[in-house]
């Protein structure tokens, strides 16, 4: 009888020293073993970038689907199960198919070094290779160039959505070299759809695209998008749409449904498809409010928020979203990890937020402590802090004095996860 999935998760865990080692060397070693599962998905549009690769993705799916499309989806990390990261048809992986393809794929790696990225995304390879679909969704991981995801040899369309500072540790300390780094999905004549990008960054991604033979459809240059008296238009050179504004909330989403109606036209979609794009799109953790559970009966009056980003990019996103928002006094709770430019994040929000309280990620081994985070938040520009034990407990301490606040807990997909499978 095979485990359940989350048992062979834990063991799969422990099969490497590092979470992180990028390479593909591992990968193409199982994968050879699987028979390439990899060489036998439908066709894949591979996306990276730094931030919004996860709304881009779910508007893409959104659109296809609208098509009548079938889609797979591949996407990382998950928030409350493992099993969001890939979806099948349309539909998220079931409980036996899933440890059924882990309990193959920890049979084959017989053991040997791999990361938990590497096994699980063979796993999902398989599951892709085995269902039949129209298209493959692909979220690179960390970087591009040795992501778990770049074994894909010729991908119908590449996106890359728009590049920042993260992950230095992992991906260079510059621009440039980050930008070398996703630009590593660009394949020979593949198209590539290209988000907005500093200049630095873009002339690193149109140097391998030129090498590369891979036709460019640059933000800007070959498609623009922008809101207007309350609507999304879009124009590239087969003409203009003027839609509704995303269902995702936030400017920076008008920036990532530009990236997938660009997509979705090369891929033939009509204004219809495009429109569903934006308006059906789900994504949890990304600017959500909460309206049932635990919490937001904590809240009481309170507005209760939920975002997952969580570095500097994703602090300028949350603090425009903010800015639009209707007036109201708003208080942050923010959970770190220790691997993040944490100043960097909090530092646009000083202007939208009057007080950030600060929490641990409980269980998550690289969580900043609330100390530091309520020090950093300081360094930031917050004139007023807090630390408080638990998220439940710093949404008492604010509505205790405002009941009427807005509050945005915020500063990490973990701690988000976390949030979303507590409160229901």
């Amino acid at each position: 009888m095979t485990d359940n999935s989350d048992t062979i998760l834990a063991r799969l865990m422990g099969l490497h020293p590092k979470v992180i080692d990028l390479t593909l060397d591992r990968l193409e070693r199982l994968l050879a073993t699987l028979d390439h599962p990899e060489a036998h998905i439908p066709p894949a549009i591979h996306i990276a970038g730094t931030n919004g690769k996860g709304s881009t993705q779910a508007m893409i799916r959104a659109g296809l689907e609208a098509m009548g499309k079938s889609v797979h989806a591949y996407t990382s990390p998950h928030l409350a199960r493992f099993h969001e990261r890939i979806r099948l048809a349309g539909t998220l992986i079931s409980e036996p198919a899933l440890s059924a393809l882990l309990d193959e794929c920890e049979a084959a790696n017989s053991g040997q070094p791999i990361t938990f990225f590497e096994i699980t995304t063979a796993a999902a390879f398989l599951a892709f290779s085995r269902t039949p679909a129209d298209y493959t969704l692909l979220e690179v991981g960390l970087g591009g160039r040795l992501d778990a995801t770049n074994v894909i040899a010729a991908p119908k369309l590449c996106i890359i959505t728009p590049v920042s500072i993260d992950h230095t540790q992992f991906l260079g300390e510059t621009l440039p070299e980050i930008a070398g780094e996703k630009a590593g999905i660009i394949k020979r004549g593949v198209p590539v759809i290209v988000g907005p990008q500093e200049e630095d960054a873009l002339e690193v991604i149109e140097a391998r695209a030129a090498r590369l033979g891979a036709p460019l459809h640059i933000y800007g240059q070959h498609w623009q998008v922008w809101e207007e008296r309350g609507r999304l238009i879009f124009q590239d050179e087969t003409g203009l749409l003027d839609l509704p504004l995303p269902n995702l909330p936030g400017p920076y989403q008008i920036l990532n449904a530009g990236a997938a109606i660009a997509a979705l036209r090369l891929l033939g979609a009509d204004e219809a498809a495009c429109e569903a794009a934006v308006t059906r799109a789900e994504w949890p953790a990304r600017m959500q409010r909460l309206r049932r559970g635990p919490l937001v009966f904590a809240a009481g009056a309170a507005e209760l928020w939920l975002d997952g980003g969580h570095n500097p990019a994703g602090g300028i996103a949350v603090a425009e979203t903010l800015s639009r928002m209707a007036p109201k006094p708003t208080h942050l709770i923010c959970g770190m990890l220790n691997t993040k430019d944490v100043t960097g994040y909090m530092r646009p929000l000083t202007a939208q937020a009057e007080s950030l309280t600060a929490v641990a990620i409980p269980g998550e081994p690289n969580t900043l402590p609330a100390e530091e985070t309520e020090a950093a938040a300081r360094k930031a520009g917050f004139a007023r802090t807090a630390q408080a034990e638990t998220v439940d407990a710093a949404i008492r301490a604010i509505t205790a004095r405002q009941p009427q606040a807005r509050i945005l807990i915020c500063g990490s997909l973990y701690l988000a996860g976390q949030i979303l499978r507590e409160n229901g």
